[in-house]
């Protein structure tokens, strides 16, 4: 596993450690083979994932991938992924928090992206 400043990244298929903390999916779509209440996944969180759109142009294609992560900083900044992003720098900010995704290519992943957002910004405050 690796991750950004206290946020890991993982794969959804691995068995959790005691240093994961709350594992959260944050796939648009379910993974296959795996059923709605296996223990891998803490919460699903499809609102902080990649839109099929772009997730179907990106194609885990190389040469993309540095305009695929400006694309999906655009989306993540609307206003319904703002609040999740919000939520999940709540709970980095008391313990350990783990992004988990089906994808097998951690590195070029949209969790890069989304681990360093969560990660880099401070916690949101209760309004």
């Amino acid at each position: 596993m690796s991750g950004v400043a206290g946020v890991r990244v993982g794969r959804v298929y691995d068995e959790p450690g005691p240093q994961d903390g709350m594992r959260v999916l944050a796939d648009r779509l379910w993974p296959r083979g795996l059923r709605r209440d296996d223990p891998r996944v803490g919460e699903w969180r499809p609102d902080v994932a990649p839109s099929s759109e772009l997730r179907r142009w990106y194609d885990h294609v190389p040469e993309r991938f540095d305009e695929f992560c400006r694309r999906y900083e655009h989306e993540l900044a609307e206003p319904t992924a703002e609040a999740a992003l919000d939520e999940l720098r709540r709970v980095a900010a008391v313990g350990p928090l783990t992004l988990v995704t089906a994808s097998r290519h951690l590195e070029a992943s949209h969790l890069v992206v989304l681990a360093a957002l969560v990660a880099d910004h401070d916690t949101p405050t209760e309004a």
